[in-house]
């Protein structure tokens, strides 16, 4: 019999108390609050009067996660009986393993509903690590939300909120365990696997519990690892990867004046894991300053961003190396990010040289981003020169090994060469594995077939001559396979590509094409493009790279056009993006870049506007390294890639995101299947083809197939899901149907899909979909009365069955088809329009809305689309307003209040206070119903956007 959730309670309890935690018994709030007093008295050496603790209560149950977060590292001020100012410290982070540790099981609290919490681990009496377990063999996904179940129910407010303190949840199932921050935006994919220094994950429970779980550790984790993002107000936790680079770092500086290495692989997180090794460094005691060094422009917007979110005012932004120089001699600005040129010209130039001679003798920790790029040249020599007492640490994702190495002035030199010793390695098969970055999807594009059915040729095997390479007819086929692609591989262009071509010539008559086709009505696609306008030389074997425009590159006898046609292109952008770039100059030309950069990285917040949307990145070299965007998907080439480079451009599309994006899109037109298997050889190993690629089209059609069986013995017919008699066997459907969708969106990505493939057609499986979201919505519903039902915990997954395309304007022009169809038609196509709202998520709430209009409101047969469009907009509008008239009647809040906060929202994508709205009411409700009347507003007016305003256009 498998072991039940009580019985992996009661061994996991027994082995904490084996680990030196002191058993408590705490059945309710008041316990809590008695066992915190003793606890927090007991760490302060002292005890509190009633008046006094009540005081230390109120105090700290002020602020959210965030807010206590941070008082949890300081200390808390209170008034003793007598009027004089004390502090009170939470928690020892300095001597971390100097605290009370206690573990507790099943606190009832009661908020909204009464909750009972599986296991507790108390530090000095506060909750500060919080367990949820499930019987073996349940999903963990399972443990996650009924945590989530918690945030919404009871930590907020129950109990003083005193559950906000919590700074780490762990979910288990005995087989599988996972930690993660106290961070409520977060998704269960971004939940952790603890591992061994060599990344082999620890998984069983009583495994993680003696190498998480053990009081000093466990301590660490929250004192020097848990990251409280500034910018955000959010916590994050490290990754065990990235815990033991820091403390690789760290142990270096203490124990030697040598450098060293961390091998991660891109897409890892190598910006925090170098912020906090950063940190950490800068409190050893023998530390002066520690520099954070970035080898191009191109990272100045991430790097910016990224570390200003930990300490703001760390980046060195400008222009000008005498402000490095000034910064580097500041005794108060002990951490410093800057690019290597800046670096460089401070060392080189001997009037920024005497300056700086003051830090010749100094401890300074020199942490090097994409070490491989930025410490091949005159520069790794000139700061081992100057700065006799330096320490250099080098990040990368590909190293120089020595089978990629390239010879130089300095002779053949590798990663190790330069920074004696690797540290810490973390590959890319790790990733994959851990489900930290996504796999790559390569497809060679010789031959596909047009709409008309014809099959077209692209010449790819072999290509390295230039009047071959940039023949006309070959960039017109390989734009007719993007048009006829892009929008399966970006699904329907919620993702953005970026196309790397060999040269700043062929970029031109792609990006030309392209115009072209625009300006023809053929695409609606918004291409942006960028390169330097002095030419690249020929680069047959182009690495993948990216210059900035004040780098020595050779110039040739088309820089002048190259620029103009810059020029042109940017007009383009700023006709598309309202925006004014130039590349007048190298300012100009960085601002525009910037501009790009950060409009494709924005896609990826909830508040990005579908106006600000890049379809399409044409480069060269730019953009292919360093360069992290969720949002992007797919990777066109027409270049030759080798080695690191290859790697690293292909890493722009495998960021972790939404359920959606499964695996990144590489598009080759070129034949570079042999680089492509060397390249994972040189960074992975040998066999790690099948770990890093996708299995080919006809696998995952057979996989498909297979799994429909399984479906089809559950529920043959979609009328048949009607006949499930229980949860048990609406849970077993709810399964096979998922493993469906989530093979079909890998399907539906590949250029060769088809449903004749798959063993059913497209209608069956819009049927099956609509009784799958059916049951959704039950399950939501019934959740509100029936909280311990099995299929409460289930991830229905509903953004794999989001099809953007699929909108009301969608089905106007259905609509205005049916209008004008002939009689023995128009049944057909009515069927057609019900499936659609059956079976589309984001139509589901307008079904009824829609159909009302269908037999009520639709104008005259033979009435065109423009005419469906003005009826349909009279009629939506006037169910918006009876709606927002009814909001306004039941509430007592003006229905201008309502429009207004609506159109707000719409524009900027901040979620309206519940303050706010509940000011605005014409009488204010009382205390104890604030928060529920704020609740019922807030559900209101977004429960208006979801009908009328979200997927109309």
């Amino acid at each position: 019999m498998p072991q039940s959730e009580q019985q992996l309670e009661n061994q996991l309890i027994a082995q904490l108390t084996g680990l030196g935690y002191e058993r408590v018994r705490i059945p309710d709030e008041v316990a809590l609050f008695a066992n915190l007093r003793l606890q927090l008295g007991k760490h302060n050496e002292c005890t509190f009067t009633d008046t006094e603790f009540d005081r230390i209560r109120t105090a700290l149950k002020t602020g959210n996660v965030f807010d206590r977060a941070t008082a949890l590292r300081d200390k808390v001020q209170y008034l003793d009986d007598a009027g004089e100012v004390r502090y009170l410290r939470l928690m020892n982070t300095e001597e971390w393993c100097q605290n009370q540790y206690q573990v507790a099981n099943q606190i009832a609290i009661t908020g909204k509903r009464h909750n009972r919490y599986d296991v507790t681990l108390l530090i000095n009496g506060l909750p500060l690590v919080q367990i949820e377990l499930k019987r073996r063999g349940v999903e963990l996904s399972h443990a996650f939300k009924q945590i989530n179940r918690y945030h919404k129910d009871t930590f907020p407010r129950a109990a003083d909120g005193l559950f906000q303190y919590v700074q780490l949840f762990v979910i288990s199932n005995g087989n599988n365990t996972k930690y993660y921050a106290n961070n409520r935006t977060q998704t269960y994919a971004q939940t952790f696997t603890w591992a061994t220094p060599d990344n082999k994950k620890i998984n069983v429970l009583a495994d993680f519990a003696d190498a998480f779980l053990e009081k000093c550790h466990v301590s660490k984790m929250i004192a020097k690892y848990t990251v409280l993002h500034q910018t955000e107000r959010i916590l994050m936790v490290l990754r065990p990867y990235q815990y033991y680079a820091a403390e690789a770092i760290q142990r270096r500086v203490r124990e030697s004046n040598d450098n060293g290495y961390i091998w991660h692989t891109t897409g890892s997180g190598k910006t925090l894991t170098s912020f906090k090794a950063a940190q950490l460094v800068l409190e050893l005691e023998e530390v002066d300053k520690v520099v954070f060094v970035v080898d191009r422009n191109d990272l100045d917007y991430q790097t910016t961003k990224e570390f200003d979110h930990f300490e703001k005012g760390s980046v060195d932004g400008t222009d000008n190396t005498r402000e490095l120089v000034k910064h580097l001699n500041d005794p108060n600005k002990n951490f410093l990010v800057t690019t290597i040129q800046k670096l460089n010209n401070a060392i080189l130039r001997p009037r920024h040289l005497r300056t700086i001679n003051a830090l010749k003798d100094s401890k300074i920790v020199f942490i090097f981003d994409e070490c491989h790029r930025s410490q091949f040249g005159k520069t790794h020599k000139r700061i081992t020169e100057h700065f006799t007492n330096a320490q250099l640490f080098g990040f990368t994702g590909t190293p120089i090994l020595a089978k990629n190495a390239t010879r130089n002035e300095h002779g053949k030199r590798t990663t190790l060469d330069l920074f004696d010793r690797r540290l810490h390695s973390y590959l890319i098969t790790d990733a994959i594995r851990d489900n930290n970055v996504l796999r790559f999807s390569v497809e060679y594009a010789g031959r596909y077939r047009q709409k008309d059915g014809a099959e077209v040729d692209i010449e790819v095997e072999g290509i390295n001559r230039r009047e071959l390479m940039e023949d006309e007819d070959r960039v017109r086929k390989i734009v007719d396979y993007m048009l006829a692609y892009h929008d399966v591989k970006t699904h329907q262009k919620k993702y953005t590509a970026i196309f790397c071509v060999a040269s700043v010539s062929l970029l031109i008559k792609y990006y030309d094409e392209l115009r072209r086709r625009f300006e023809a009505g053929e695409h609606k696609l918004r291409v942006a493009t960028i390169f330097t306008w002095q030419a690249n030389p020929d680069d047959p074997d182009a690495d993948g790279y990216s210059y900035s425009p004040d780098e020595d590159l050779e110039n040739v006898e088309h820089a002048a056009s190259h620029r103009d046609k810059l020029e042109t292109y940017v007009k383009h952008y700023n006709q598309q993006f309202a925006t004014s770039h130039s590349v007048k100059d190298g300012k100009s030309f960085d601002t525009y870049r910037k501009d790009i950069a950060k409009r494709i990285k924005e896609r990826e917040y909830k508040k990005a506007k579908e106006a600000d949307r890049v379809d399409i990145l044409l480069v060269v070299n730019m953009f292919l390294t360093g360069f992290d965007a969720k949002a992007v998907n797919t990777l066109y080439v027409d270049k030759n890639l080798k080695h690191h480079g290859l790697i690293q451009a292909y890493s722009r599309t495998n960021r972790i995101f939404t359920e959606d994006k499964s695996h990144g899109n590489i598009v080759s037109f070129r034949n570079l299947k042999p680089a492509t298997d060397e390249a994972i050889g040189l960074f992975s190993d040998a066999d790690a083809r099948e770990t890093i690629l996708l299995a080919p089209y006809d696998d995952y059609a057979e996989d498909f197939r297979n799994a429909l069986e399984t479906l089809r013995s559950i529920t043959p017919t979609p009328a048949s899901v009607d006949d499930l008699t229980d949860e048990e066997e609406d849970y077993n459907f709810i399964l096979a149907f998922r493993a469906l969708i989530r093979l079909l969106n890998v399907l539906q990505s590949f250029s060769d899909f088809s449903w004749d493939d798959l063993g059913i057609d497209e209608q069956e499986f819009a049927d099956f979909r609509g009784k799958y979201l059916d049951l959704n919505e039950e399950v939501r519903r019934l959740a509100q009365t029936n909280p311990v039902s099995i299929l409460n915990d289930v991830d229905f997954e509903v953004e794999l069955i989001r099809r953007d395309r699929i909108n009301v304007r969608y089905i106007l022009r259905l609509l205005a088809e049916l209008n004008r169809a002939r009689p023995e038609d128009r049944e057909r196509r009515r069927r057609q329009i019900t499936t659609l709202l059956t079976g589309e998520v984001q139509l589901r709430s307008k079904r009824e809305l829609i159909e009302e209009f269908i037999d009520q409101h639709l104008p005259p047969p033979g009435s065109s689309e423009q005419e469906m469009e003005v009826a349909f907009a009279e009629y939506w509008d006037k169910k918006k307003e009876a709606v927002l008239s009814r909001i306004s009647v039941a509430e007592g809040i003006p229905a201008e209040v309502l429009r207004r906060v609506i159109d707000e929202y719409l524009y900027d994508g901040q979620i309206p206070s519940k303050d706010y709205l509940i000011s605005e009411l014409e009488e204010q409700p009382s205390i104890l119903s604030r928060a529920a009347v704020g609740e019922r507003l807030l559900e209101a007016v977004l429960g208006v956007v979801e009908v009328f305003e979200e997927g109309v256009e």
